[in-house]
């Protein structure tokens, strides 16, 4: 190939307000995109008609009309790489957008290594606040060349096909393409066969795709509109037909594809199971049948949390009494709510499931899922630190330390070390300064105008030099609002609350500036609450 490029397939539906932006990534690109194949999906917005205006101004753009909506996303992509002409394919969603200067950069990698899929980093943007939270951090080295994905297997982790450069001999070669019709999560097979087929695949350090996640919208995406269990039993059925085209090719992956699947889309999930029992029954019900047919050695090879759950699924035919319990520690950080049992001597989730707590005692203190409960103590901060099984009063707790962190992003603000005193019973209490008006003019500082979110989180330093660092469960009057006198903004409202995850969180709104904000947003999630309804 004396001049390689690249044709982008953009796939649409019923977007016609943002796949204009999508395009225009993708023709911003320069030289390197010969071409950007646009797939409209029998669209009833208007998006076939924004795409026919934008063809018409930029000879590059071809569009393909389907005359039947296919239900999915996998037959529009592969009628992109059917109507694609040139050597290498890039994947991108009407709603995202690729960064600047991504087809060059995957490009120059790919030809430089003959590598037939070339990868790079992709962000998850939360809209409209901006904040970027990196896909998969640490699982690629830059400037890597990975010659068998057996060679790696957490290289399944990375289930997106839109971060990732694909020459299109190769996917012809192995009949690679994804799966038709209403097939959610197309993705994870596309991927598994990718990764079967044992390519070359060269690793850059540029950013090159930007996942715009609108937690808002009228319209969720796929992966954000996990209300009903059918997407539980597709995302199952998507991760079922994956190990087993990896089984074909890779017990290694194939038991990698499994540990994934514990460790991140099984907990996802848990934490977000909700209060419907129906949903609950059905959700326990689902993932039991599936979990009865892992390999015993992707349980064992899990991390110690993903294999208490997995005990606990197992152990009981319905949900337990104590599935909040269970939706905690699945969250992130991880929080194992007490009362701690034991059986024989041994650690266990609880009296009426006596699932074993395997390998507590080799956990770092790092690791350990210890709970820390928070309430209003004046205008301190009262934690109460739990001892689990004995583990922290080994490595003797000394002091805790509250760190705020922007929910937006940005640099956290730690307070002042307070010692810790034990209160017996496996409890230690700290007395923590809450000065809720200095946070408010550090983030003022930081650029934060209007109203200001932080995540609440405290350090515990041990006398053994261990530490550990988790969210902090909200207690008693805490949650209160409150407006306090400000020198500086006249006026400052503070709204602790709890998260999802059950987790401490606090809301600032400084001066009246701020003080809309807050109220606004309240109205905001109030009309969501009532659409959800």
């Amino acid at each position: 190939m004396s001049n390689p490029s690249v044709s982008v397939v953009v796939i649409a539906f019923n977007d016609a307000g943002l796949v204009g932006e999508a395009v225009a990534s993708a023709l911003a690109q320069g030289p390197a995109v010969s071409e950007v194949v646009a797939v409209d999906d029998k669209s009833a917005d208007g998006t076939s008609a924004v795409l026919d205006e934008l063809a018409a101004a930029h000879p590059r753009l071809k569009v393909v009309h389907r005359t039947e909506n296919s239900g999915g996303c996998g037959t529009p992509r592969n009628d992109g790489i059917a109507a694609a002409t040139a050597p290498y394919v890039l994947f991108l969603d009407s709603d995202d957008v690729l960064a600047p200067g991504a087809a060059e950069a995957l490009l120059r990698a790919a030809t430089a290594h003959e590598a037939p899929v070339t990868v790079g980093a992709c962000v998850r943007r939360e809209l409209p606040e901006g904040n970027d939270v990196p896909w998969v951090p640490g699982l690629y080295t830059p400037g890597d060349v990975i010659e068998r994905p057996a060679d790696r297997p957490e290289l399944v982790r990375d289930t997106l096909c839109v971060n990732k450069l694909y020459e299109r001999a190769f996917l012809d070669k192995h009949a690679i393409r994804f799966p038709d019709g209403r097939f959610i999560y197309e993705d994870f097979v596309f991927t598994a066969q990718v990764l079967a087929a044992a390519p070359r695949i060269a690793v850059i350090d540029d950013l090159v795709y930007v996942w715009h996640v609108r937690r808002s919208a009228a319209r969720k995406s796929i992966s954000l509109d996990r209300k009903d269990v059918g997407n539980w039993r597709s995302r199952i059925a998507a991760h079922r037909r994956a190990v087993e085209i990896l089984r074909g090719a890779s017990e290694e992956l194939a038991r990698a594809c499994q540990v994934k699947f514990l460790e991140y889309d099984l907990r996802m999930y848990l934490r977000e199971v909700g209060s419907d029992p129906d949903y609950q029954a059905a959700w326990w019900t689902e993932t039991r049948d599936y979990l009865a047919g892992f390999d015993e050695a992707a349980v064992e090879s899990a991390a110690a949390r993903a294999r208490w759950i997995v005990r606990v699924l197992r152990a009981t035919a319905t949900p337990p009494a104590d599935l909040q319990r269970l939706t905690r520690f699945a969250a992130e950080p991880p929080r194992l709510l007490p009362p701690y049992a034991l059986a024989d001597g041994v650690p266990v989730w609880s009296e009426e499931v006596p699932a074993e707590l395997d390998g507590l005692a080799g956990l770092p203190v790092a690791e350990l899922p210890v709970t820390v409960d928070a309430e209003a103590a004046g205008s301190l901060l009262r934690v109460r630190v739990h001892d689990l099984y004995g583990r922290l009063a080994e490595a003797a707790p000394r002091t805790a330390t509250l760190r705020f962190v922007p929910r937006t992003g940005g640099v956290p603000v730690e307070g002042e070390a307070v010692a810790l005193r034990a209160d017996g019973d496996g409890v230690w209490t700290a007395d923590l300064p809450f000065r809720l008006a200095a946070l408010a003019v550090v983030g003022r500082r930081a650029g934060r105008r209007g109203m200001q979110a932080w995540d609440v989180r405290v350090g515990v330093e041990c006398a053994d030099g261990s530490s550990l660092l988790t969210s902090l469960r909200p207690l008693g009057s805490l949650l209160r609002r409150r407006v306090l006198p400000s020198s500086r903004y006249g006026v400052l409202l503070t709204q602790p609350y709890r998260t999802a995850a059950g987790s401490l969180a606090l809301r600032l709104a400084p001066g009246a500036e701020g003080a809309l904000n807050l109220v606004r947003n309240r109205l905001g999630r109030a009309r969501m609450g009532r659409r959800s309804r």
